[in-house]
């Protein structure tokens, strides 16, 4: 049994510390994106508010530019999920995920596709997607022809398994907004306006990019477990790959006595690995699908309570969760004041009561979101709710 045990708020400081929660970071964007191994981006304009309620000097047009410029990209990575990663991350890390994709692909479409050859309808979607973007439906149209009597939508699903794609702007622009096209992520990268396409890594052995990959989620989302780490990645057979990584890890006991591992060495800017268990939390609005609530298999760090990840449709800057000393306590809804017309009121639905401090360090933040996510309403509420209402 390691000899060090953190408590319930140690680790959830050291959590919130990880993923930028704790203080308002001064990584740029790219920076930002970069350390937490990408951002949720399901909701297309959810890394936003993601970014914005965890950096210092955020905008949404720093985001858009790294869009339009190819440095980052909108991609099926981690659990075949939609993240905004970094351009080189991606070209790096999207072979892990093809195994798992294959899967996917058989489990769910597999019966659809009986009787196409795989390897040649990835070699006709290649084609059409290195041409233009296509939406699925667009894309199953393209295929339908060279294959009748299958299926269309599973045949664009396919190929949306089999090749590294890109969602491509206006998708996930905070100013406009469009279906989810797809696109040949070297094709895309290609066509960069300004800069040259970036030089296609090296082979390297799967063993050594899956370790990268570990690293890199302790280095943004531990101290935390095999099954964390396989939860967020959708991987499997991790423990063989932290037992290869050796002394680059230490082994910690979990509040509940399980082992947690986390990264051996001292993080370059000098912080603490854990934090003071008895730093402030302030509190923190999250977009929905944020990656601090989905990136755990145990998620009481966080999740105080049994009540299920809210994963709702909608754009990513209209409804959320909020943290309340570090905890998610609290949901929270932008819409429209029926009363005045260019009035924006945010809703907290609390799950617990709230001290009058707490209220008013909610009220603070609320009116900084309402006025980052809707600036151009002159009159602008934060309300409570009682639970339940």
């Amino acid at each position: 049994m390691p000899a060090d045990k953190l408590t319930p708020r140690a680790l959830n400081r050291a959590t919130l510390a990880r993923q930028l929660l704790l203080h308002p970071s001064n990584l740029t964007p790219a920076q930002a994106i970069t350390h937490l191994a990408g951002l949720q981006a399901q909701a297309p304009l959810a890394p936003y508010v993601g970014l914005w309620t965890r950096l210092a000097a955020f905008r949404p047009d720093h985001l858009e530019d790294l869009l339009n410029e190819r440095g980052v990209l909108r991609a099926h990575l981690m659990r075949n999920t939609v993240h905004l990663v970094d351009t080189a991350d991606y070209l790096r890390f999207r072979p892990l995920f093809q195994p798992p994709m294959d899967r996917a692909l058989a489990g769910n479409w597999g019966r659809r596709l009986a009787g196409v050859d795989l390897a040649e309808l990835r070699e006709v979607a290649a084609v059409l997607l290195a041409e233009t973007p296509l939406t699925r439906v667009a894309l199953a149209r393209a295929l339908a022809p060279r294959w009748p009597g299958h299926d269309p939508a599973a045949l664009a699903h396919a190929a949306s398994h089999l090749l590294p794609l890109v969602q491509v702007p206006p998708r996930g622009l905070w100013r406009q907004s469009g279906p989810a096209a797809f696109m040949l992520a070297s094709a895309w990268l290609n066509s960069r306006p300004s800069s040259p396409s970036p030089t296609p890594p090296a082979p390297v052995e799967y063993s050594t990019v899956v370790e990268e990959l570990v690293l890199r989620y302790l280095a943004a989302y531990g101290p935390a477990s095999v099954a964390d780490i396989q939860a967020w990645s959708g991987l499997t057979r991790l423990r063989e790959v932290t037992e290869r990584l050796g002394g680059r890890l230490r082994p910690l006991a979990g509040p509940d006595g399980a082992v947690l591992l986390d990264l051996a060495h001292v993080p370059e800017d000098g912080a603490p690995a854990i934090p003071d268990p008895d730093t402030p939390a302030p509190p923190r609005f999250l977009p929905e699908y944020d990656n601090l609530l989905l990136s755990y298999a145990e998620r009481s760090r966080v999740i105080p309570h049994s009540r299920p990840v809210p994963l709702p449709p909608g754009n990513g800057a209209s409804v959320g969760t909020l943290l309340i000393d570090g905890c998610w306590q609290a949901d929270w809804r932008i819409r429209k004041d029926s009363v005045r017309d260019e009035g924006a009121v945010l809703e907290v639905h609390p799950f617990v009561p709230l001290s009058a401090a707490d209220r008013d360090a909610v009220a603070a933040e609320g009116q900084r979101l309402l006025g980052f996510v809707r600036p151009a309403d002159t009159a602008r509420d934060v309300r409570f709710a009682r639970d339940g209402e």
